[in-house]
């Protein structure tokens, strides 16, 4: 078993070297052979001889500038020296993945420490390989810290200065979480290198969908058809602004084999600033990819607050709808709509590949659970000019569909997710 130990060894010195204690501690009581490759993240050169790739090795061998690897980070500003280490720790990181077989990554550390090895992390390893941190702000607003990724955060409860009963019983705990799932990953790799080696039947054709509470019906729907009529395997993903981006990376990383991206709500939250947001790049990963696409346009009708107090003052006044204390919906505009229609088209327009595989559908009949006749989002206006939006922008370039029911009607779940499966069999997945 081979683990990756990251730690700002220059603050947390004894923490991360109780911490590597530990994980041979757990490797010993289950007689399993372990290699830990230790890396010093630090911003101050640290000289220990359980370092295995120490400040200087990382400035000098997987430095992102090759003119000029003899930094002095110490004497750079903080926010510029943590960019650059974490450059170089990520350099070297991804040169192991491809070098050697790892089976799990785990760090140590506070604010500072969490923000480089997290960005390590998400930027160097692969979904799927085990990753944790011990972290002084694991219990805060951890979205930017995991992003779209299967990190797992430990809050440390007291801060990582000193030792203490309680925070060695952590960094103990950390320590088996790490081996465990080192454990169960390797076993994991060993039945891959077996089934590759056995002939068997083909793989399942791997499908994303994103999805909404108020999505949910059709795709609950989508997922039951492709189920029983074919070969396939679904992926679902929420789509809270990290889910969408989980599932692009999983595109990119050739994990996944079509997109139906149902549930597009997240443009909304980056047009109007809500909680749930994308990042410029959503919808791009699929297109350049040329797999087998169907954008849609669920829950586009509303943007994601918290609890209704939490919404910005300049949207008291414009229709709200509260989806639990926790979660307060804004009824988007015809102007937001036709934003939103016009993001989709750009994205379209200048990223698909191949266009004989990307279609959009518009359900006329209501966006989303709340949005058909009756529904407290009921806007045909707003509706209207989204569809208006993406049915002129790309005229002539990919097939438009606009359904006359709403997201949620059995009838439309079947017919998009055939129509997905036509695209697979013109893709030869099939």
């Amino acid at each position: 078993m081979h683990i990756i130990l990251l730690g700002t060894l220059d603050t947390k010195r004894d923490e991360v070297l109780y911490l590597r204690s530990q994980l041979h501690q757990n490797a010993q009581r289950f007689n399993t052979p372990l290699e830990i490759t230790l890396i010093d993240v630090g911003i101050r050169a640290t000289e220990d001889p359980e370092i295995n790739i120490s400040h200087t090795d990382l400035l000098t061998k997987y430095s992102p500038d090759s003119e000029d690897t003899k930094k002095d980070l110490f004497a750079l500003p903080r926010g510029e020296a943590i960019k650059y280490i974490t450059a170089c720790a990520t350099n070297c990181v991804s040169h192991i993945l491809k070098t050697n077989q790892v089976h799990g990554i785990i760090g140590t550390g506070g604010s500072g420490g969490t923000s480089i090895i997290s960005a390590v992390m998400r930027t160097a390893a692969p979904i799927g390989l085990p990753k944790l941190i011990v972290s002084t702000v694991a219990s805060g607003n951890t979205g930017p810290v995991v992003g779209e990724t299967d990190m797992t955060l430990m809050y440390s409860v007291v801060d990582i200065a000193g030792s203490n009963q309680l925070l060695r019983n952590v960094l103990g705990n950390a320590a088996g979480a790490m081996a465990g799932m080192a454990s169960a990953y390797e076993a994991r790799l060993e039945s891959q290198a077996q089934s590759r080696e056995t002939p068997s039947k083909e793989e399942k054709i791997r499908v994303g969908i994103t999805m909404f509470g108020v999505t949910t019906p059709c795709v609950d729907a989508i997922r039951s058809h492709l189920e029983n009529n074919y070969d396939v395997e679904v992926y679902v993903f929420h789509a809270t602004g990290h889910g969408g981006k989980a599932m692009e990376r999983l595109v990119d990383e050739g994990h996944l084999d079509a997109i139906l991206d149902l549930t597009t709500t997240e443009i909304c939250d980056f047009i109007a600033g809500g909680e749930m947001a994308c990042d410029e790049a959503r919808l791009e990963t699929s297109l350049k990819k040329g797999i087998p696409t169907i954008i849609s346009v669920g829950a586009t009708d509303m943007v994601n607050f918290g609890p209704k107090e939490s919404v910005p003052a300049k949207y008291r006044e414009r229709k709200l709808f509260v989806h639990n204390p926790t979660v307060t919906l804004m009824r988007t505009s015809k102007e937001e709509c036709e934003a939103v229609g016009r993001f989709i088209v750009g994205k379209v327009d200048q990223f698909a590949k191949k266009p004989d595989l990307v279609e959009v559908w518009i359900p006329r009949g209501g966006v989303s659970a709340i949005s058909r006749p009756g529904g407290a989002f009921e806007d045909a206006d707003a509706d209207g000019a989204l569809a208006e939006s993406v049915r002129t922008g790309l005229q002539g370039k990919v097939k438009v569909v606009e359904d006359q029911r709403d997201v949620n009607d059995g009838g439309f779940a079947v017919d998009v997710a055939e129509r997905l499966m036509a695209l697979a069999k013109e893709a030869g997945l099939i």
